[in-house]
This record gives C-alpha cells, structure tokens and sequence, in this order.
C-alpha cells in the first residue's frame, strides 16, 4: 500500500501525520527518507501531537534515541542515526529493545541501518518541492 501526500505550509503536517497513523494502524517502525533539512523532525513532532505525546519531541542527534512518553502510558522512539559510521553502534545500543518493543519507533537516516529494519517498516520519503512545500510518499515494505 502507498500514498503520496503534499505539505504545503508546517500546519499541514498535523494531517498528513493523522492520516499515516490511521492508514498504517498495524504499523509500529517508520522510517523517515530525506535530506538534512527537509523536516524530518518537524515532521515527527506532528506525530506526537497525533499520539498524544507528553514529552517535548526534539531532535536525539546527540543521544541517537529520544523516548516520549504518551498520555496512554505507552512511549515512542524517536531515532537520529545521523551520526552512525558503523552498524556494530546500533548493537551497542540495543536496537532490537527499541523496535521489536511493540511501541512506535520513528527512524531518520535509515539507510544508516537498511539490513536491520523489519519487513514491516513502513517508509515515509520527504523531498521538498520547487515552490518549497513538502511531499511525503509512503509506502510498507
């Protein structure tokens, strides 16, 4: 399954985020494809507005993992994997706690870990347009 969505200004995120979270209801791992810059995060922090997150969502560049908690009880992770020059790190972190955890998990620079992410991740590719709005194609593995 596939859908192509189109962010003309930030507060259309809040949509689009609605609508992959709907559409994709049996999907727990995102993997978030695009340039630096192109709002990876600002994306992720719609998600969290969608969920219900408590926590302030901010990039984990630093930390390579940030955990949010939900007003459920239930926690998102949110992955930076910029930083990673060896897939040996994402064992030291124990990855494998993070996403078979049952919990949503939102990846960005996931080509950082391609041979690792689960057949039921579910890509989310952000490319920005000439006139500066955003579109999001997504797709299942």
């Amino acid at each position: 399954m596939g859908i192509s969505m189109i962010a003309n200004q930030e507060s259309d995120l809040f949509a689009i985020a609605q609508e992959i979270i709907t559409k994709f209801s049996a999907h727990r791992i995102f993997a978030l494809d695009g340039p630096m810059g192109v709002g990876k995060t600002t994306f992720v922090k719609a998600v969290g507005k969608v969920l219900d997150v408590t926590d302030v969502v901010n990039s984990p560049t630093f930390s390579l993992v940030n955990q949010y908690g939900m007003a459920n009880g239930e926690v998102m992770f949110h992955f930076d994997l910029y930083r990673i020059e060896k897939i040996s790190e994402l064992y030291d972190i124990g990855y494998e706690e993070y996403l078979y955890s049952g919990n949503y998990c939102f990846l960005e620079w996931p080509e950082k870990m391609t041979e690792l992410l689960p057949e039921s991740c579910v890509y989310i590719r952000i490319r920005e347009l000439d006139n500066g709005s955003r579109r999001f194609e997504v797709k299942d593995h």
